[in-house]
């Protein structure tokens, strides 16, 4: 009754400033692109490293991209979707640092040939499975230069969906979980 008075009056009891109720402003995306890139070299050098199971790692780079975002503009409204649409941001990022940085490693330790090694071992499990004629020849095309270079391909090719998938996950995740805090 007081505010509706005063209202009437001309005259206002509060301040404008304490009578509008703060809004939650949606993410800037082009603020974004930071703290995804943090929490994506957090989690490939995680991965590179061994220091940590690259499927908890992907999950922590989209959620820690959520926390870095909030953390740098607590006044936007991060919900699921969005934490989702931030987890996949940063899961592109991981798995294009990762990418690079395990050639890199490759590179300087020279494991390139425990890397075939690996391969080949993978192709040899599989023929030992598998003793169909027509699966064996597809088999040996893998076994060569050009079989391997194309697993290869495709394996960093589902890696990146795997990490962009997982970062998602991880920012959803981020978003249900620190999203909460607005409510309190």
């Amino acid at each position: 009754m007081l505010a509706e008075s005063a209202a009437r009056s001309g005259q206002s009891a509060l301040p404008a400033s304490e009578t509008v109720p703060v809004l939650a402003l949606p993410i800037q995306w082009s603020q974004s692109a930071q703290p995804c890139a943090i929490a994506a070299l957090i989690a490939a050098l995680a991965m590179v490293l061994k220091l940590m199971v690259p499927l908890i790692a992907a999950i922590g780079a989209g959620f820690l991209a959520v926390a870095f975002y909030r953390r740098r503009n607590p006044e936007a409204a991060v919900n699921a979707r969005s934490g989702a649409r931030l987890g996949a941001i940063c899961g592109l990022f991981c798995s294009g640092m990762t990418a690079v940085l395990t050639a890199l490693r490759v590179a300087l330790l020279h494991e390139g040939e425990a890397v075939r090694n690996a391969l080949l071992e993978g192709i040899r499990q599989a023929a030992a499975k598998y003793p169909d004629p027509q699966f064996q020849a597809s088999l040996d095309f893998m076994r060569s230069s050009a079989g391997l270079t194309l697993m290869l391909a495709a394996l960093a090719i589902f890696g990146c969906v795997t990490i962009l998938l997982l970062g998602a996950l991880g920012g959803t995740l981020g978003g249900a979980m620190l999203g909460r805090q607005d409510r309190a």
